[in-house]
């Protein structure tokens, strides 16, 4: 039986102990060795450091389970695995833009169950698991009012370089914003998806995103009561990483809008 209580406060502690790492690097990342891993996406010795920290603190006290992260691939375990994303905004984080996030998630057969997602800069936590509720900073956050579309704020993540589908996002942006108040393009969707969970956005899409994207959002979310599915009704967000997710009196409108052209994405 998962000991939800002990497993979130262990990823509570690690993602913030992985927090106090990375604000070390921020105030120095001019000197930051850094690579390309592919044109717009960027690796730094401050990703790897705090995913080193993350392994070590989570596996040292949960040594059977499994591993999947971003920089550091993935370690067979049992039936659960921790899935992580050390510094998610890395771009975001070289440049001095203040968004970006420690993401840590606890996968349970098969299905990501528990989130934590760290914002060190602001300090705060977002952290859920099944029948906690969703807090922040320990605190219990309420439903989220609700809104109309066309005062509703949405967060996406806009393809780039090489990306074969970043036409077919704009088309999507294109038929969206003249019935909403606005989207948002921050450069770290694990940030933007605990935003949909608590209230601050009113939801989310994005294409072929990685497990450790989506991971923590996806256990959030569950948590905070936002409707989630894939690019397409039938499709798995946590299988293929395209995720669609809003509030549930504005998913369908949401949903029929950015869908137009899905079947030829």
């Amino acid at each position: 039986m998962t000991d939800w209580e002990g497993d979130l406060a262990l990823a509570v502690a690690a993602a913030e102990d992985a927090g106090v790492a990375l604000l070390r690097h921020h105030r120095a990342r001019d000197r930051l060795r850094v690579k390309e891993k592919r044109a717009g996406d960027f690796v730094s010795e401050a990703d790897r450091e705090a995913e080193a920290l993350l392994k070590r603190r989570l596996l040292g006290a949960r040594p059977g389970d499994g591993w999947l992260g971003e920089e550091m691939g993935e370690v067979a375990g049992n039936e659960r695995r921790w899935v992580v994303d050390p510094l998610d905004g890395t771009t975001n984080f070289l440049r001095g833009l203040p968004y970006w996030c420690v993401s840590v998630a606890l996968e349970v057969e098969g299905r990501p169950r528990l989130g934590v997602i760290h914002d060190p800069l602001h300090g705060e936590t977002f952290s859920a698991a099944p029948g906690t509720g969703l807090r922040v900073n320990g605190r219990l956050l309420p439903s989220a009012s609700r809104v109309g579309m066309s005062g509703a704020l949405f967060g996406t993540g806009i393809p780039f370089g090489g990306m074969a589908h970043i036409a077919t996002h704009a088309a999507d942006i294109a038929r969206l914003m003249p019935h909403c108040a606005g989207v948002r393009r921050t450069g770290a969707s694990a940030l933007d998806l605990a935003y949909v969970a608590a209230g601050r956005l009113d939801g989310f899409w994005e294409r072929r995103l990685r497990p450790w994207d989506v991971a923590a959002g996806l256990a959030l979310m569950a948590e905070a009561g936002v409707q989630v599915e894939g690019m397409a009704e039938d499709e798995d967000p946590w299988a293929t990483g395209s995720v669609l997710c809003a509030t549930p009196s504005l998913f369908d409108a949401f949903a029929a809008l950015v869908r137009d052209q899905v079947s030829r994405a």
